[in-house]
C-alpha cells in the first residue's frame, strides 16, 4: 500500500460531464491505498480462505427484477462482446450480453479458467460491490470513498485534466489501458485487461488509478455532489472526509421499479475510448447497481490512519 498524506484537494470538472460538476474543495484524513486494484491471484487467496461466493455465482431473485425473463435467473454475469462494424454508441446491450456461467473465476463465461487464460495477475473481475466488501474486511481494510480514490489517482496534481498531466498521450505515450481505436468495434491490439502494473504510476506511486477496470468506492451514487455551505458568498468553505449520497435517492430514476442502490465508479476502463465514454480521468464517476458484475469492474482497497504520518509524499505500507 501507499500513504496518502491528506490534506486539502480540488475535486471534481467543469470541463467533463455533468456528474463530475461543481468544483469542490475538500479535505481528507490521511489514508493508505492498494498499489493496484486487487488481482485474481489476490481474491483467489480471500475465496479459499472464507468460502466466499461471488454475486454472480448465485442465481438472482426474480422478485428484485419485475419482468426479468425466466431464462435470465440464473446465475451468471455481464461480458463484453464487440459487435462487427459500428453501432450507435447510445445502444450498450449491442455489446454486453448477459452470459450464464460467468463469474471471476470465468469471466469470459464457461471455459478456461483464469489461470488457463494467464489472468492470474490481472484485476478480478465480474465482482458485485457486496463481493469487493467482503474482500476488502477479510483483509482489515475498506473500500475508498469516491474523495479518497480521486485524490489518489490525482497523484498530487492540481487542476490536471488527467492523472497525469493535461495531454492524453504525452508524446504518443500511452499512460493507462484504456481503448485503442474506435469503440466498440475497432480495437488496435488485444482489448481486455492487462496485468497490473504495466504501465507506469501515479505521483504517488499508485498503478492503474486510471484505465485497466472500474472500481467500486464505498460511497452511494448522487446526480450532483454536494459543495460546503457558504455563511457568506466570498466565504471558502471545504468539505472534510465527504461520503456520498443516500441508498434511496441512489435508485436509478429510469428503472422506478427496481429498488438497488447504486454506488460511485471510479477510474474508468479499458472500454473507455476518445469516441466514447471520456472516462479516464480523475474527476470521471459513474453509478452502478451493486448487484452488477461485468468484465470492466474491479475494485482496490484502504486502510485508514488517524494521525498524519511524517515525512514524503508517499510510502510504502507492508
Amino acid at each position: 500500500m501507499r500513504l496518502i498524506p491528506g490534506g486539502a484537494f480540488t475535486m471534481g470538472a467543469m470541463d467533463g460531464y455533468p456528474e463530475e460538476a461543481p468544483l469542490r474543495r475538500v479535505a481528507l484524513d490521511p489514508f493508505f491505498i492498494d498499489e493496484t486494484p486487487v488481482t485474481n491471484r489476490q481474491f483467489a487467496r480471500f475465496v479459499a480462505a472464507t468460502g466466499h461466493v461471488t454475486v454472480a455465482e448465485v442465481a438472482p431473485d426474480p422478485r428484485q427484477y419485475p419482468g426479468m425473463p425466466p431464462e435470465l435467473a440464473v446465475p451468471g454475469s455481464l461480458v463484453f462482446t464487440p459487435p462487427a462494424g459500428p453501432v450507435p454508441l447510445d445502444r450498450p446491450d449491442l455489446w454486453w450480453r448477459f452470459v450464464p456461467g460467468a463469474d471471476w473465476r470465468h469471466p469470459q463465461g464457461p471455459g478456461p479458467d483464469i489461470e488457463a487464460l494467464g489472468l492470474m495477475d490481472h484485476p478480478v473481475v465480474q465482482v458485485a460491490w457486496a463481493d469487493a466488501a467482503a474482500y476488502a474486511r477479510w483483509a482489515g481494510k475498506a473500500l475508498p470513498t469516491e474523495a479518497e480514490h480521486e485524490c489518489a489517482a490525482r497523484g498530487g496534481l492540481e487542476g490536471m485534466r488527467y492523472a497525469w498531466g493535461d495531454e492524453l498521450a504525452p508524446g504518443g505515450r500511452q499512460m493507462a489501458n484504456i481503448w485503442q481505436g474506435v469503440f466498440p468495434h475497432d480495437h488496435h491490439g488485444r482489448a481486455g485487461t492487462t496485468p497490473v502494473g504495466r504501465f507506469p504510476p501515479n505521483g504517488h506511486g499508485l498503478y492503474d488509478m486510471i484505465g485497466n477496470v472500474w472500481e467500486w468506492t464505498a460511497d452511494w451514487w448522487e446526480e450532483r455532489p454536494r459543495r460546503a455551505a457558504k455563511r457568506h458568498p466570498d466565504a471558502c468553505c471545504t468539505l472534510r472526509n465527504p461520503r456520498g449520497g443516500t441508498l434511496h435517492a441512489s435508485f436509478d430514476p429510469a428503472m422506478p421499479h427496481v429498488k438497488i442502490g447504486r454506488k460511485v465508479l471510479k477510474g474508468g476502463s479499458h472500454l473507455c475510448a476518445e469516441n466514447h465514454c471520456q472516462r479516464y480521468r480523475p474527476a470521471a464517476r459513474h453509478p452502478e447497481m451493486i448487484d452488477t458484475a461485468t468484465t470492466h469492474i474491479g475494485f482496490r482497497c484502504v486502510k485508514r490512519v488517524s494521525p498524519p504520518a511524517a515525512g514524503g509524499r508517499s510510502s510504502r505500507h507492508r
